[in-house]
């Protein structure tokens, strides 16, 4: 009698980090990774990855004319977030794959929360309702210094970039507040080093938390 292999389960896994950490440039070799390990990956980046993600990206990020309250900022991100997750994080679960996200929820909590002025459980909350209570299973924080980040940022800078070295330091203090009381779901990479050794420790937290990836032997 032939024994059923059970395919393998859908896993939902974040970058975060303050701008300048090197998340967009490690998510290609990371995504090829898990294709070498069996898995087939969705990835996205939040906001966007869906019309409506991309429009409301540019009113956040592009449109240095629109001054946004915080409040209505944040709301503006949890709109573009319940979008992606009914049009591709949820689907693409369902099918069985893996989805890497460039940022998710915890980016509002830090963001427009710890170094913004809103109510951290507040912002929570809120991202409850958009996102139907859907988590991450691993969340890879990566923690660079502020001068590492200022020097990776050598391009015109977006409106949060824009903000300010004492922003930044809000945004670091709150991501590692965020690390420490969740050890379990959020892993903090030193993203420092050389881009090879970053994402070896990125493999290697995955692997931690989902041991079926371990390669034999």
């Amino acid at each position: 009698m032939t024994t059923a292999v059970a395919a393998p389960a859908a896993r939902f896994i974040v970058l975060e980090g303050i701008d300048g950490a090197g998340k967009s440039s490690q998510i290609a070799p990371l995504v090829a990774w898990l294709h070498d390990r069996g898995r087939t990956v969705t990835t996205c980046r939040d906001p966007g990855a869906t019309p409506v993600g991309d429009a409301v990206r540019a009113i956040l990020l592009d449109r240095q004319d629109l001054q946004l309250a915080a409040t209505a900022e944040m709301l503006l991100y949890m709109a573009a977030r319940a979008q992606l997750v009914a049009d591709v994080i949820r689907p693409s679960m369902a099918r069985g794959e893996w989805v890497v996200s460039d940022r998710y929820l915890l980016a509002n909590i830090v963001y427009q929360g710890h170094a913004g002025g809103l109510d951290p459980d507040t912002i929570r909350q809120v991202g409850a309702v958009a996102t139907g209570g859907l988590e991450p299973d691993l969340v890879l924080l990566l923690d660079v210094d502020l001068e590492t980040a200022a020097r990776r940022l050598a391009r015109p800078l977006d409106k949060l970039e824009n903000r300010g070295t004492a922003f930044r330091s809000r945004l670091r203090a709150g991501y590692l507040a965020e690390a420490a009381g969740q050890p379990d779901r959020i892993a903090v990479i030193d993203a420092t080093g050389e881009p090879a050794v970053v994402q070896a420790n990125l493999r290697a937290a995955i692997e931690r938390r989902f041991p079926e990836l371990q390669s034999p032997g």
